[in-house]
């Protein structure tokens, strides 16, 4: 594709060379650069790509975009921009010929519940409908052919465009994307217009030297969504719902259950079985029931219904997979080949609001104890640490200490942090640096009656060490760690 053709979307100036070239490929990172290729440089928390710009023109790069003055080699096509990031997006979309312009587009924003309603969107048209759909998020990528793993919930534009382009190119008329904060900060959703763009709910997370300065900043990028769609369905309940629409240029329905709401929430009512966890509840009228529990998955399922609504389904289709689809971590009651006095649940709440929540649902249930078992995240803001730990002392009769993914930071010095927060209340606590160990200890030290909870892995199978991902799966610890107990149990008793 002709570099001018790439730049057409663009206010751009030509410091060297000329734009009437060919390129065979854009990258953003000076290893995947080859034969005319086109680099564009970005400028990221560690790295400048302009330092690269040697290293991508000796693999064949012909041109590279900069948002800043620097020294090229001869005869290289020197394109300067305002950002970097803004440019790529426009640029990625130019070179898969504007996927998103060719298919129906769904994006769900929030600081929880993102997953969830997006999966639960994407089951009900998979399940349901004539339509093939494809869906973008924290658990992965789904491209109407293949699932691919992702290493962020909503991926560089560069890769987002050729996952759209992918899906367009198989089949699929209608995506389902969560869309991060990050995400619409660094521009990677940038050319993309939403069709229905979702807002959930707004918590202090993500607020840190490598994300968001303040919390002004992230309900800010928030925000951006409803600046790019034709429809916004937001969560009237949430304090921060008017924030999201300041500047809206999209039409607007809201749920919740207020008198207001246009999709107004009643009758709610938990199912009290652990084996059994769900809740009912009725839709301006109409009965719905999920076969998830906790207010908040009601919450996510009328978001579901809402944009499938809107999206033509009819509402009997939505409400048969709504009353058993569950998703994977999340509030996932783990099923044990032999029956056990005790409960064990894998949910992905990785900040103090969807751990809180996720313990008040299992306070509902009132269990005899509670045992939560998690870690946090290296390379993210500390005070995550402090809440977390605060909101399990509070609210676990019993807290394990444990390694998530430390990433290049020390596992005991993250423990030490959360141990800070759990410091302030009076909860019990113990410290396991090993995760398998600490799982380990739970099951064989649990009650009859409690609620083992894992938290902050969910999905995830793997725990990420200097830039290394192992294999490591709460599933998997799980059944190998229960079966080791049925064997104890056997034959030392």
């Amino acid at each position: 594709m002709e570099l001018v053709k790439l730049l057409e979307r663009l206010e751009y100036e030509v410091i060297q060379g000329t734009k009437e070239i060919e390129i065979a490929k854009v990258v953003s990172d000076s290893e995947d650069a080859e034969k005319d290729a086109l680099f564009i440089c970005i400028t990221g928390m560690v790295f400048d790509g302009c330092d690269f710009i040697k290293d991508a023109v000796g693999k064949g790069a012909v041109a590279v975009v900069v948002e800043k003055e620097i020294e090229a080699p001869p005869g290289i096509c020197v394109i300067r921009v305002k950002d970097t990031r803004y440019a790529l997006a426009r640029i990625a979309a130019a070179f898969y010929d504007y996927p998103a312009e060719k298919i129906t587009t769904v994006g769900v924003t929030g600081t929880k519940g993102k997953t969830t309603t997006a999966c639960m969107i994407y089951e009900i048209l998979k399940q349901q409908t004539n339509h093939k759909p494809g869906l973008v998020g924290t658990m992965g990528v789904w491209n109407g052919e293949r699932k691919i793993p992702a290493k962020h919930t909503s991926p560089e534009s560069l890769f987002l465009q050729k996952y759209l382009r992918e899906m367009v190119d198989a089949g699929c008329d209608i995506v389902v994307m969560e869309v991060s904060s990050q995400g619409l900060k660094l521009h990677r959703t940038d050319e993309i217009y939403f069709d229905i763009g979702i807002f959930t709910n707004l918590g202090k997370d993500h607020i840190g030297k490598y994300e968001h300065v303040d919390f002004e900043e992230y309900k800010q990028c928030k925000a951006k969504l409803f600046r790019q769609c034709k429809l916004g369905i937001l969560n009237k309940d949430d304090p921060y719902w008017k924030d999201m629409i300041r500047d809206a240029s999209c039409k607007i329905e809201t749920f919740g259950f207020q008198n207001c709401a246009d999709y107004k929430i009643l009758k709610q009512r938990m199912k009290k079985e652990m084996n059994g966890l769900g809740a009912e509840y009725e839709i301006n009228g109409e009965r719905f029931c999920i076969s998830m529990p906790g207010k908040f998955n009601i919450y996510n399922s009328t978001a579901a219904y809402a944009a499938c609504k809107n999206l033509g389904i009819q509402k009997e289709k939505i409400q048969k997979v709504l009353a058993h689809v569950q998703v994977c971590g999340r509030v996932e009651r783990i099923s044990m080949e032999k029956e056990h006095d005790f409960t064990v649940m894998i949910d992905y709440a990785h900040n103090a609001m969807s751990l809180q929540s996720v313990l008040e649902m299992i306070h509902s249930y009132n269990p005899k104890r509670i045992v939560t078992i998690f870690g946090c995240g290296g390379g993210r803001a500390k005070d995550r640490r402090y809440e977390m730990g605060r909101v399990s002392g509070q609210m676990s009769d019993l807290t394990i200490i444990t390694s998530d993914n430390p990433r290049y930071e020390e596992p005991l010095k993250i423990m030490q942090d959360i141990r800070t927060g759990i410091e302030k209340t009076e909860g019990k606590y113990v410290e396991i640096r090993d995760r398998r160990e600490a799982v380990r200890y739970a099951l064989f030290h649990a009650r009859k009656g409690d609620v083992i909870l894992l938290a902050g892995k969910g999905h995830e199978d793997y725990q990420e060490i200097k830039g290394i991902r192992y294999h490591m799966d709460d599933h998997e610890i799980v059944r190998e760690t229960m079966k080791e107990l049925e064997y104890v149990r056997r034959y030392h008793h």
